[in-house]
């Protein structure tokens, strides 16, 4: 797999991942929609670790510099 994101991408993500879990663990969140948007941040946090989004492959997306590829 190349990485086909950035650093900038990853924190956003990450970011947001963090946010979700915490207004779903306190109970701000409830509900079918606060089980997927909990998904969602668990897909947000695996594409970020390993820096690659398998839905940018499609939509020619890269948010990767030249010096982040691999």
């Amino acid at each position: 797999m190349k990485k086909n994101m950035g650093m900038a991408d990853r924190v956003i993500r990450s970011v947001i991942a963090v946010v979700i879990a915490i207004l779903y663990f306190a109970g701000i969140l409830t509900g079918i929609w606060g089980l997927i948007l909990l998904i969602l941040a668990c897909v947000f946090l695996l594409t970020s670790v390993v820096s690659f989004c398998p839905l940018y492959l499609p939509l020619g997306i890269n948010t990767c510099g030249k010096s982040d590829k691999l």
